[in-house]
Formats: structure tokens, C-alpha cells, sequence
């Protein structure tokens, strides 16, 4: 009988173990993340612009500020300021992208299904999602911030 209980309790331990490991290495990587990022605060209007690009299919004037790298997932937070009158043609990317617009008015299609933004309003990007965004004519440029769960990719769709 004690053996057959002690055979029980093997696997038991086995998987006790491999929780333990598992939050270990869990709590190991945020106390990384929050060790490594500073504290940061930015006011929108002092936010330092890296120079105007765009083309093959992101908007022309798209302007671009990187606030940081998760340094676990790889995972960037970024401002995007796109100019009024403009589009950024379908595409999707690997990871999960959140976006809250801080400025202006857009839309977004997210797969099928069309959305009118307006400040204060967020979106969730699940990965593999095509999806496109367009700023209306005779507005103002709209601003959002992105932050990724991976690192940066685009995959453009014929449309």
C-alpha cells in the first residue's frame, strides 16, 4: 500500500515542481523588465519627432517617436502621428498591438468591420489581423500610441 501511495505522490511532485520553476522564471523576467525600464512621463506636445517618411503603403508624413523596448518580448511603445488625408494601406503583424488615439480623429478596419476613432479611444489589434487606418480629409493630423507584444513587423495584403 505505501508503495502505490508513493507512486502517487511522484507525479504529483513532478508537477509541483514544474509550477514552482514556472512562476520562478515568470517573476524572474518582470522583476527584470521593471528593473531595466526607467520611470518615464512625456507631455504629447514635447514629444521629439523622428522626420517625416512614409510610402510603400504606410502613409506619406507619417512621423514616428519610439518611447521604449520591452526588454523581455522585444516589444515596442511608440507615438505615430499621421498627417490628415491619408491611409495606411492593409496589413497585419505577428503579435498582439494596443492603441489608444491621443490626438485627432481616424478609423480603423479590423478585418471586415470599420470603427471611427476619436481621442481617448482604444483598440485592440489581435496578432494576424488585417487591418487598415485612414485620417479624414480637412481635419487635423491624428496621433496614436502603440505598444506591441513583440517585436515590430509588417505584412502588407494585396488588396
Amino acid at each position: 500500500m505505501s508503495a502505490r501511495i508513493s507512486l502517487l505522490r511522484l507525479p504529483i511532485m513532478v508537477l509541483l515542481t514544474a509550477v514552482l520553476i514556472e512562476l520562478t522564471l515568470y517573476n524572474k523576467n518582470n522583476v527584470v523588465a521593471q528593473e531595466v525600464s526607467p520611470p518615464m512621463a512625456v507631455d504629447l506636445d514635447a514629444v521629439e519627432w523622428g522626420p517625416p517618411g512614409g510610402g510603400n503603403g504606410t502613409p506619406l508624413g507619417l512621423r514616428t517617436a519610439r518611447m521604449g523596448v520591452d526588454p523581455v518580448s522585444g516589444g515596442v511603445t511608440y507615438y505615430a502621428m499621421f498627417p490628415a488625408d491619408t491611409h495606411f494601406d492593409t496589413h497585419w503583424h505577428t503579435y498582439d498591438e494596443h492603441v489608444v488615439v491621443v490626438k485627432g480623429e481616424l478609423s480603423i478596419v479590423l478585418g471586415d468591420t470599420k470603427h471611427d476613432l476619436k481621442v481617448g479611444s482604444y483598440v485592440l489589434i489581435p496578432g494576424k489581423l488585417n487591418h487598415a487606418w485612414d485620417i479624414p480629409a480637412g481635419g487635423s493630423e491624428a496621433v496614436i500610441l502603440v505598444s506591441r507584444r513583440g517585436p515590430a513587423d509588417f505584412h502588407f495584403v494585396d488588396e
